[in-house]
């Protein structure tokens, strides 16, 4: 792996549960990780009770936006991170690629988000400990 890794989190609709891992991520390694995420059938914005769960823990995500899902952002990726999204995501040999079995917030209270939230916390710790 480069001294700067390259980490995509990938899910069905690129508004919650991705979207709260790069948030994650990016507040927590900061510029030593690179961090993208992306969805194999992406919403218009993101997952407005997400932003709120994720805005309890002091994080921001709303300046975030859903995109597809690109054969070249997983070929530019050194691990892919997937949560749900199914065979959508194209496998290259030589990456190291992880799924996360997590429920997805859409149409979720701020209450049941906060253990996915928390889980997905638990989980980017874990991931940079490992990197």
């Amino acid at each position: 792996m480069p001294d700067r890794p390259t980490v995509l989190f990938v899910c069905v609709h690129n508004a919650g549960r991705s979207q709260m891992a790069a948030g994650f991520l990016q507040h927590l390694a900061g510029d030593r990780i690179d961090v993208r995420s992306a969805g194999s059938a992406p919403k218009d914005a993101i997952n407005s009770v997400a932003i709120d769960a994720m805005a309890e823990v002091g994080i921001d995500i709303t300046a975030g936006e859903p995109k597809l899902l690109t054969v070249d952002s997983v070929k530019q990726a050194d691990v892919v991170i997937t949560m749900g999204c199914g065979d959508a995501c194209p496998v290259f040999p030589g990456k190291r690629y992880e799924d996360w079995e997590l429920d997805d917030p859409a149409g979720q209270s701020l209450e049941a988000v906060r253990p996915i939230r928390d889980e997905i916390r638990r989980r980017v710790d874990q991931l940079i400990t490992s990197l």
